[in-house]
């Protein structure tokens, strides 16, 4: 049987061609055209691989450069949250647009344990450079199977560099935010600190936290980008000139401490406060030493015969008393074996501004007594004085208030016993009796006066503040306060002289002293405060230690440098108190 051999096309014969799916031919014309031809297949097929082998190398390329030009954000993103990277703060300003505090970047030593090929080596080296660091710990890290591991937080530029030089494998650098106070010192009660993190832990640096500024950093947002600054209302030549004088006053009078703030009665704006013994908040350490405390909202204390001020404000609003009206004072007032009498015993009868400017013990508690326990201990909540002061500032105390309060305790509060606020309470107080009358919460940010009416309450009559600003003025004049003085700002103030209770008892060698004055008296705008802690009796003061050898003089020192710089220009030859502030009540009447 013979069998054909297949045709070929040498012979003439027709190929069949395989049939070809429907897609496949519409692909091959694309590629192809109507003709296939192997050669040009062959070479679409070697073009198609090099322009996707060019963009795959391309875009490894870019990630590589878009590694290299920020490589924190690598590595930040593999860190662990114990591992947290300093994240960025908006700067925080004065009234003035001065730099209080702002962020720098530094670099920061980490290392990838994994990556490490000999543990000892690595810590031999890097100790040889930074011998401050631990090397149980260096090690310890370095030989864990972590991802990302700290070394050193804010290393040094030529410590980067004698790093850099070891070249050992799995050591690299991130660059952080660093917060940076210009300032030192001079603010740190009131800006507060950072910790390593960049996290607020004091101040407002935790005010701006608590505000959600931690919530957009642990979500991702606000690192690295510019934010808006935060403006105060303290003015940093204020506050240098007062923690000067504070600092000269604690040093005459051998003060174991001193604190000051200056307020403006009309928006409740904080323009300086200091407490000393201060910290350096570019090294927080300093912070935890219990003696470095803000005195002004973290601690409490008896504020002494300042209290007097509200105490008769107090009488005159509830018509208990005029300033016309009478006190005896002939003889000390008894409570069992308890017995109070007063500092400048005069020993007779005397008027209401006699009381305040002789600062009778005996004449406020008739006062308080008048208007009524009950009355009494409303008046002081109204006031603000009662409650916990809430500011910016997370630091604040509540007052020490009795658990029962009786007759007693309504006549030794009268005078500033018995009752422990903080001393920025107290000035809030005394702000409504300057100001006509309105309870304005302060503040350490910017307020317009619109803003201040706007949250004010209203706690007394504006006669009553008229009546208060007179008592102050004329303490000036012929009282206690004429220490305080200043020509040309007519300064008004009330003496505060407290024993401290030492075991228990009230100490008559351990005393705290203070002044609030009002500026101009006439006209208030700014109440300044000054307090000294355990002040001594020096040969110039003649053995005294009372607020008006001490504080008051600190005060007119301190008055006659800020006045300028807020504005007040000096005014002379003006009437006493009795013309110039009662003859504007009555002519208002």
């Amino acid at each position: 049987m013979h069998v054909a051999a297949p045709a070929s096309p040498e012979m003439g014969m027709p190929t069949t061609t395989p049939h070809l799916p429907w897609r496949r031919r519409i692909a091959q014309v694309l590629l192809y055209g109507q003709d296939v031809d192997r050669a040009r297949k062959t070479k679409a097929r070697i073009g198609l691989a090099v322009v996707v082998f060019a963009i795959v190398y391309a875009v490894i390329a870019v990630r590589l450069v878009g590694l290299a030009a920020s490589p924190e954000s690598h590595i930040a993103h593999h860190a662990h949250t114990s591992d947290a990277v300093a994240t960025a703060r908006p700067d925080i300003l004065d009234r003035n647009g001065e730099i209080l505090a702002t962020d720098v970047k530094v670099p920061s030593l980490f290392a990838e344990p994994r990556r490490i090929i000999d543990v000892d080596e690595a810590v031999e080296l890097l100790t040889a450079v930074m011998p401050d660091l631990d090397t149980v710990e260096l090690r310890q890290r370095l030989g864990s199977k972590r991802g990302f591991a700290w070394l050193k937080r804010q290393i040094t530029a030529e410590q980067r560099e004698q790093v850099h030089r070891l070249g050992i494998p799995g050591i690299g650098f991130l660059r952080e935010n660093m917060r940076v106070y210009p300032s030192g010192r001079e603010i740190s009660h009131l800006i507060g600190h950072v910790n390593v993190d960049n996290q607020g832990i004091a101040g407002i640096e935790k005010w701006l936290d608590n505000r959600g500024l931690a919530d957009l950093h642990r979500a991702g947002f606000a690192a690295d980008r510019e934010q808006k600054p935060v403006e105060l209302a303290v003015d940093l030549r204020v506050q240098h000139a007062l923690r000067d004088e504070l600092a000269a006053a604690a040093k005459t009078f051998s003060a174991k401490a001193a604190a000051g703030v200056v307020l403006d009665v009309r928006t409740g704006e904080i323009i300086a406060m200091v407490s000393q013994p201060d910290y350096d908040p570019n090294n927080p350490r300093e912070a935890l030493d219990p003696k470095r405390i803000n005195r002004l909202t973290t601690g409490v204390f008896e504020m002494g015969s300042t209290f007097k001020a509200i105490t008769i404000a107090m009488a005159l609003d509830a018509g208990k008393a005029t300033l016309k009206s009478t006190f005896d004072a002939r003889a000390p007032l008894r409570y069992g074996r308890f017995s109070i009498g007063d500092y400048h015993a005069q020993r007779r009868i005397l008027t209401v501004p006699e009381v305040f400017t002789y600062s009778s013990n005996i004449g406020a508690a008739k006062m308080a007594l008048a208007v009524g326990v009950k009355e009494h201990r409303a008046f002081l909540r109204k006031i603000g004085q009662l409650d916990r002061l809430r500011t910016e500032l997370p630091e604040s105390a509540a007052p020490l208030v009795p658990a029962r309060w009786s007759e007693i305790n309504t006549v030794t509060i009268s005078f500033g016993h018995g009752l422990s606020v903080a001393p920025l309470q107290a000035l809030m107080g005394f702000g409504a009796l300057m100001n006509g009358g309105s309870l304005i919460p302060p503040t350490f940010l910017r307020r317009s006066e619109d803003e201040a009416r706007a949250i004010a309450k209203r706690v007394l009559k504006p006669q009553t503040s008229l009546a208060m600003r007179y008592l102050m003025r004329l303490n000036t004049e012929e009282g206690s306060g004429s220490k305080a003085d200043v020509k040309g700002y007519y300064v008004g103030g009330k003496t505060g002289t407290a024993e401290k209770v030492v075991d228990g008892r009230y100490s008559k060698s351990k005393l705290l002293t203070d002044f609030i004055a009002v500026l101009p008296a006439d006209a208030p705008r700014y109440l300044v405060l000054v307090m000294l802690d355990e002040p001594q009796p020096t040969e110039q003061t003649h053995g005294f230690a009372t607020a008006g050898w001490n504080a008051a003089p600190t005060t007119a020192k301190i008055i006659a440098r800020i006045a300028p710089m807020l504005g007040l220009a000096p005014r002379f030859d003006l009437p006493q108190a009795e013309r110039l502030i009662l003859t504007s009540a009555r002519k208002r009447r």
